[in-house]
């Protein structure tokens, strides 16, 4: 289809010592979702990533980039519409200065003095950095890193993010403001984002698509609702329901509480108690 960005069909990998770590992987990314991939440590998400940016020898099965085969497209093809953020920002920083780390992919890519500084300027402005840009990037903090990582990308012209962990080691507001920042990329720059994560409580409130990795494997796939209405599944892969979910799961079976669905956010969870607490009362009444 025409609105594919990634099409993977039936990938597989295994490591030299012959474990798999990708086993028969298929999904659809379209252009301009925002999607996760969800699973415990060792679940198989980085691999995935690799393999979706072409950084995997000895990959078996089919990625399609934008329509195309992966594997006959050449490293600057891919890196002129895909960029992949590590989770550690000191694996992916190198230069001096900010300016000089962000306009290091500009630079290689042949665009002229001017042009360099104005796509630098940009990027930082998107990433919430202006001002910053004389600054080392070892002194910078490890969120302003992550995001000095994002706008290395956003400054090349990527139309695609693979974001591996991009939350890990921020305390809670660095994480929403991460994705935040990550949501208003999708959403204002039609950017799409992949991001593998293990963080339940953010994924329904961002993401429009969600997997489920374990063992390697795709266990499930859907809107975040859909992937969350089975907490005995979710259990099975190590992982848990959101905690608003969770709550109002154990109310509605446990305490047998009248509730429709299961909220994902606390702003569903909030109108699904009213809900719940008006039916109750005209039944009283």
């Amino acid at each position: 289809m025409d609105d594919l960005m990634y099409s993977v069909r039936n990938v597989s990998y295994r490591y030299p010592d012959g474990t798999h770590a990708l086993q028969d992987i298929g999904l659809d990314v379209r252009k301009g979702e925002f999607v996760g991939l969800l699973g415990a440590n060792g679940s198989g998400k980085t691999t995935l990533l690799k393999a979706m940016d072409k950084l995997l020898k000895g990959v078996e099965g089919d990625v399609y980039l934008d329509g195309v085969d992966i594997n006959t497209l050449s490293s600057k093809e891919i890196y002129k519409k895909v960029g992949l953020v590590f989770q550690d920002p000191d694996d992916q920083l190198f230069a001096p200065t900010l300016f000089e780390d962000v306009a290091f992919g500009p630079t290689n890519m042949g665009f002229s003095t001017r042009e360099i500084k104005e796509r630098v300027m940009n990027a930082l402005n998107e990433v919430e950095l202006s001002g910053l840009e004389r600054k080392s990037v070892h002194n910078l903090s490890y969120g302003q890193r992550k995001r000095a990582c994002i706008a290395g990308l956003l400054a090349m012209g990527h139309e695609t993010l693979l974001m591996d962990e991009p939350t890990a080691g921020l305390d809670p507001m660095g994480e929403y403001k991460m994705m935040g920042l990550l949501k208003k990329l999708n959403t204002e720059n039609n950017v799409t984002v992949i991001m593998a994560t293990h963080s339940v409580d953010l994924v329904p409130v961002f993401l429009d698509k969600l997997y489920i990795l374990s063992k390697g494997r795709i266990t499930r796939g859907g809107t975040p609702e859909e992937v969350f209405n089975a907490p005995e599944d979710m259990k099975n892969v190590k992982l848990r329901l959101p905690h608003i979910a969770e709550l109002i799961y154990k109310l509605k079976h446990e305490d047998k509480l009248d509730f429709k669905r299961i909220p994902l956010t606390v702003g569903e969870a909030r109108r699904e108690i009213l809900r719940s607490f008006e039916q109750s009362l005209k039944t009283q009444n």
